[in-house]
């Protein structure tokens, strides 16, 4: 009576498309239940999903090969899509700032890792397609594992008589020490450099502050005589003024507060309020007065201040000068929010979708710009489903061009891991391509990080579950694993004694470095709630695509050059 029931959530070995879906559904289920477990104030959080898949895999559930490799893909293209959406705006200035020193302390660990594993393949006398696998597994790496599966199959093709063993098999054995080997190092950091993390914290937010400094608005009286009598735009201009707003004027003698045009001529005790850097504010009113206490100025009764958003074409990647909103609705935009970011709204600066407008004018006026710009919170609550599988198409395109490299039989592509990265990256930094535009809620960037993680943790624990025990006792599991921890902590505590030690990497850096150095999204996923903290997956997405190219590289290199 119960059959049906049976076949469902029993373990089979030749499952249907519905038991697949059992499969990874109570993989993940059981696997967020497990990750939220915590012990010492520790939990695995969504990387548990990978270990409960090994663990039901090794019971005999499987997933349909066919599915078990869609969802593991599409897991993977919606996580790494989903993080350069997230930090596309901030990755190319942090690059500028700290960018090369991450990427190269990274590629050099990636480096010093294919070095160890030729090592090992010299000294142990092993195959090099399984030292290759072993290299894979040991720093998480499947695309390297992939890249290596194609150059053994072209190289089979052109030399027939030359046999290989799968490299998948020691890539299976040693992917759980890879991405336990990088959780596990970045609790032990955390305490043997005694690390807390509040003043880790603190000293970052200090460092952030000094380096973009944060928009701060202040009241100025016309005091100095030289001034008197100046428009706004020659006073800018005299003094080199250019990088800060005044959004609002009240005249001596007089209540009325309206928004000032270039052409406003100060007068002798104006208060004004002006918008900018602390540095260029604090210049302004070194050159026009002193400031003021005036509390007229603020006042609402005419002039008011609102935040809308860019939700219309007909504002989309216009610069500010272009709308010309002061000359045409009397309205002044003070600031612009961007993922985060505060954004000085100077003329130059070109509007994306999503962006949120500080402005200072009337309300009819602010109603009339509103038909503009949009102001519609419904639109970016609804998900552009247009944009965003337009994104995922330009990734994929990205990591199936086949790159040729000289000397070397098959071209690298750098395939589901790092081509969607590098789309998402390019698409936020410019805010869109065509009718594709970056915006997407947090909400929905939390919930596509999550489920991709996810789908592709069950798919890779289940597969990796199966003959797991089998294939351990037939290659000598403990050797390899043995091989493996030299591959995965050699490295990994080179790159921390030196990111500590010589760079002095923040520790919250360190953390998202360590997770992109070993492509490990599971590290990343658990650094995040272990800090909880998304600070981890500025630095994992400034090395990640870099990473992933030398990794595919180090793994095609060894196996030409070593058969």
């Amino acid at each position: 009576m119960f059959d049906w029931f049976k076949n469902l959530f029993l373990p089979n070995g030749n499952p249907d498309i519905t038991q697949s879906l059992i499969a990874i559904l109570l993989t993940i289920g059981l696997g967020v239940f497990a990750g939220r477990l915590k012990l010492s104030r520790v939990s695995l959080g969504v990387s548990a999903v990978m270990f409960a898949g090994i663990g039901l895999g090794h019971l005999g559930y499987t997933v349909n090969p066919d599915i078990s490799v869609f969802l593991r893909d599409l897991g993977l293209i919606l996580f790494v899509y989903a993080i350069g959406i997230q930090v596309g705006p901030s990755f190319f200035s942090s690059f500028r700032k700290e960018g090369i020193r991450f990427n190269l302390l990274s590629v050099s660990t990636v480096l010093l890792g294919g070095l160890m594993t030729f090592i090992i393949y010299k000294v142990a006398h092993l195959g090099i397609e399984n030292a290759v696998g072993l290299m894979s597994g040991a720093v998480t790496n499947t695309p390297g594992l992939g890249a290596a599966k194609a150059s053994l199959q072209e190289i089979q093709t052109q030399f027939p008589d030359k046999i290989f063993g799968d490299p998948a098999i020691a890539y299976a054995i040693t992917y759980p020490l890879g991405v336990i080997g990088v959780i596990v190092m970045i609790i032990l950091t955390k305490i043997i450099f005694k690390i807390d993390l509040k003043q880790e914290l603190n000293l970052m937010i200090t460092e952030k502050e000094s380096e973009q400094s944060k928009l701060i608005r202040k009241k100025c009286r016309v005091m100095q005589p030289e001034v008197f009598g100046k428009s706004i735009y020659h006073l800018q201009k005299d003094y080199d003024l250019n990088d800060i707003i005044i959004s609002r004027i009240k005249h001596s003698k007089s209540k009325e507060v309206f928004t000032p045009t270039l052409d406003t001529r100060l007068n002798e005790r104006d208060v004004v309020m002006v918008v900018g850097l602390p540095a260029s504010v604090e210049r302004f009113m070194e050159a026009i007065g002193k400031e003021s206490q005036d509390q007229e100025i603020e006042s609402e009764n005419d002039i008011i201040t609102k935040t809308i958003f860019v939700t219309r074409k007909s504002a989309t990647h216009k610069k500010l000068a272009e709308l010309d909103l002061l000359n045409k609705f009397g309205l002044k935009v003070t600031r612009v929010y961007r993922s985060g970011m505060e954004l000085l709204a100077s003329p130059s600066l070109e509007l994306f979708y999503g962006d949120r407008l500080r402005v200072v004018g009337t309300k009819d006026d602010i109603s009339e710009v509103e038909k503009i710009i949009g102001n519609s919170e419904k639109r970016l609550l609804e998900p552009d489903f247009l944009s965003l599988f337009g994104g995922l198409v330009i990734g994929i395109i990205i990591g199936s061009i086949p790159i040729m490299i000289p000397s070397l039989p098959v071209p690298v592509k750098l395939g589901f891991a790092a081509g969607p990265l590098i789309a998402a990256l390019l698409i936020s930094r410019y805010g869109g391509l065509g009718v594709i535009h970056s915006y997407i809620n947090t909400g929905a960037i939390y919930f596509m990080k999550d489920l991709g993680i996810s789908l592709f943790f069950a798919s890779v624990g289940l597969h990796a579950g199966t003959h797991f025990y089998e294939n351990f006792i037939a290659h000598n599991g403990w050797l390899w694993l043995f091989y493996g921890m030299f591959i995965t902590f050699v490295p990994l505590i080179i790159m921390i004694l030196v990111g500590r030690w010589l760079m002095n990497i923040n520790y919250y850096k360190l953390v998202g470095l360590m997770s992109g150095t070993y492509t490990d999204p599971a590290a990343l996923a658990f650094s995040n709630g272990y800090l909880d903290s998304d600070i981890p997956t500025q630095s994992y997405a400034t090395v990640y695509p870099l990473v992933t190219i030398f990794r595919i590289f180090v793994a095609q290199m060894l196996i030409l050059l070593c058969i």
